[in-house]
């Protein structure tokens, strides 16, 4: 009896303390945003010519010669020039599943 007590309360005690750990957040969207607000239109225009180019010559490299590393490193910067490439075109992006729960609600509505 004394054991089965012991073991409920353990199981007990595990399940209800959560061990919750939270990843650092960083948001270079704040900075982006930053940049392209102080920017006139034809810098943007120009920035965007730059990120153009430098897309161009990463996907014209020989990429079996990299390392895993260097081709992490690529993979990065590609994302964050896309990033940056948004925040400079501006815009709202709906994803599939916005545009269908916004028809759903239309039709809810309506």
């Amino acid at each position: 009896m004394k054991k089965t007590f012991y073991q409920l309360a353990f199981v007990l005690l595990l399940s209800l303390t959560a061990i919750t750990s939270n990843a650092a957040i960083i948001d270079n969207h704040g900075s982006y945003k930053e940049k392209a607000a102080m920017m006139s239109k034809e810098q943007k225009a120009a920035r965007i010519k730059e990120i153009e180019g430098r897309v161009h010559e990463i996907m014209a490299m020989d990429k079996s010669t990299l390392s895993k590393s260097e081709r992490s490193e690529l993979k990065h910067e590609l994302r964050d020039m896309r990033k940056e490439a948004k925040v400079m075109n501006g815009g709202v992006y709906l994803s599939v599943g916005a545009i269908i729960i916004i028809i759903l609600l239309l039709i809810l509505i309506l």
